[in-house]
């Protein structure tokens, strides 16, 4: 089954040339089924490229996925044209009453501030709250991963030395966890970071599990099973080319940067860099979603009256 998206939304003509099955509302409205609601609490400026990203990870999963693209209401990007969001976007306060079976949050570029110095901290605060009543599985990434861990269990993030850049090889710390079915020993993931989260500190806190992790930038992916939450401090969802964009922008704007690491061949950024984390980010997407399908209520007004496993 394919994901429903706007058909004027830009990603929809990137993903059907990918080779991703997009459904338009007429298509999804004949079937008789119950498509997983799944939102996207966009955070990063490149708000379309986001949008792709992460659309086609879930987009290639065989169950119909209506997708909904939210902002905090409190805070207005500056980034995107306000047609693009006033056209696909939807202010989190205007969707507060709905449920939704999965919900992604994003990076921000604010990883330097406090979490309580950042304008929306208070609205962000109160949708990881409602998260628990009105979302059945949370993914937050890299710094909606650290926000989130940080809101719900005080673990605190902790400013590097140096931006952790590039391609990382991340240990398989849990091969019987149902996220990571199918993945190998290890797999290399994306990083783009000038913070990290502490193993020492998350291990101190009881009921999370560390399910990847590196020796060289720390963990990875997390499972909150009491707040049905998933924290993924990296970037699975990073194009091929990514990375070489924010090296290629830090470069021209003279910002000191390291050439990302083993992320171009002999790590020459004279040549094309190559993907070698695709096929782990379209399995753990799929995990995720495979478990959210086994586990959610089939009445979604259900979702948020217990936080027993559904699974049947």
């Amino acid at each position: 089954m394919p994901i429903k998206i706007p058909s004027s939304l830009p990603a929809a003509d990137v993903l059907m040339e990918e080779g991703v099955m997009v459904m338009s509302e007429d298509q999804a409205a004949k079937q008789d089924i119950r498509a997983l609601r799944i939102a996207i609490l966009n955070l990063m400026p490149k708000k379309e490229e986001t949008e792709t990203q992460f659309a086609r990870l879930i987009g290639a999963h065989p169950l119909q996925i209506e997708l909904t693209l939210l902002r905090p209401t409190e805070h207005t990007p500056k980034t995107t044209s306000q047609a693009h969001i006033g056209a696909f976007y939807q202010p989190w306060n205007d969707v507060r009453d709905q449920k939704f079976d999965g919900l992604i949050i994003t990076g921000a570029p604010i990883e330097h501030m406090p979490f309580e110095e950042v304008t929306y901290w208070d609205e962000i605060s109160q949708i990881f709250d409602w998260t628990q009543t009105n979302v059945h599985s949370t993914l937050g990434v890299c710094w909606g991963g650290m926000a989130m861990i940080n809101h719900f269990h005080g673990v605190k993030k902790h400013v590097l030395d140096a931006k952790a850049f590039g391609c990382f090889p991340q240990r398989n710390l849990a091969p019987s966890s149902p996220y990571l079915r199918g993945f190998s020993d290890t797999c290399v993931v994306p990083v783009s970071r000038w913070t990290e989260m502490r193993q020492d500190e998350i291990d101190a806190v009881p009921g999370l599990t560390t399910l990847l992790g590196s020796d060289e930038v720390g963990p990875c992916l997390v499972e909150d099973p009491d707040h049905r939450a998933l924290y993924i401090f990296n970037h699975f969802e990073y194009d091929t080319g990514t990375l070489k964009g924010e090296y290629d922008r830090d470069v021209a704007k003279g910002v000191p940067i390291n050439v990302p690491m083993k992320y171009y061949p002999d790590d020459d950024p004279s040549k094309p860099p190559q993907n070698r984390w695709r096929s782990h980010a379209h399995l753990l997407y799929a995990n995720w979603i495979s478990e959210i399908y086994l586990t959610t209520p089939f009445d979604i007004d259900q979702i948020g009256e217990s936080r027993k496993d559904r699974r049947t």
